[in-house]
């Protein structure tokens, strides 16, 4: 799982120094594609349940699991870039929220505040701790800032699956939720609206939208829980 993480970490990378005015979603999805190549791995995203892409591109309004498209970014904008990889049948997972050019001050909170709340919840994947003191903390540092907390999507357990029970919600109280202990593996990844936390699908059964059409962040990284604390395994 190290090794699947690593190489979704490159395609952050990669994507992330492409992230300039007048590239196109799809320019953005060929880089993952070129990474995924180079490292021997596989796609964990293209053909899951017919998504066809290896990224998700979600361009301000949008929550999660944007298609990659022709659209091309403008200055302002901000994109959540989410992607795996899988090696050797195991499987990494991460997301990240990031500017094109630049943005304005509170585009730039929402983001900066949605990668707190996702560091919050993984100083809480100690053994013994349960999966509401992740959940609580997420929250806790969301609503804090007076953003919303969306709450129809949520994390998950990854191994050899994508996605592994248990859920993760990005809300909670803490004592409550599944006990965590140590080889457990998770996917923490908060959602965090400007405004409402109310969502909606798009009509190509994909694209998951603000409903009232202010901005989204999400960030996501795959965590395993060891002896030794949290371990993150998306990181370069």
């Amino acid at each position: 799982m190290r090794r699947a993480g690593r190489v979704v970490a490159e395609m952050h990378d990669r994507i992330r120094e492409a992230l300039h005015p007048g590239v196109t979603l799809l320019d953005l999805d060929a880089i993952g594609r070129d990474v995924l190549a180079r490292r021997g791995a596989r796609s964990n995203f293209l053909g899951y349940h017919g998504y066809p892409a290896v990224i998700c591109a979600s361009v301000n309004e949008v929550v999660v699991h944007g298609i990659p498209d022709r659209r091309a970014l403008v200055e302002g904008d901000i994109v959540s870039i989410d992607c795996g990889a899988v090696v050797d049948g195991y499987h990494g997972d991460a997301a990240f929220t990031a500017g094109v050019g630049e943005i304005d001050a509170e585009s730039r909170r929402l983001i900066d505040v949605t990668r707190a709340a996702l560091d919050a919840g993984i100083v809480e994947l100690v053994s013994g701790s349960r999966l509401g003191d992740l959940g609580a903390a997420v929250q806790g540092t969301i609503e804090r800032a007076g953003f919303s907390v969306v709450r129809e999507y949520v994390g998950h357990g990854i191994g050899t699956a994508m996605h592994e029970p248990p859920d993760v919600p990005n809300f909670g109280k803490r004592g409550r939720g599944k006990r965590v202990a140590a080889g457990d593996v998770y996917a923490v990844e908060p959602m965090a609206c400007a405004q409402g936390s109310a969502t909606r699908v798009l009509d190509d059964g994909w694209t998951v939208v603000t409903a009232d059409g202010s901005r989204a962040a999400h960030w996501e990284h795959t965590v395993a829980v060891t002896d030794d604390g949290p371990e993150v395994l998306t990181l370069p």
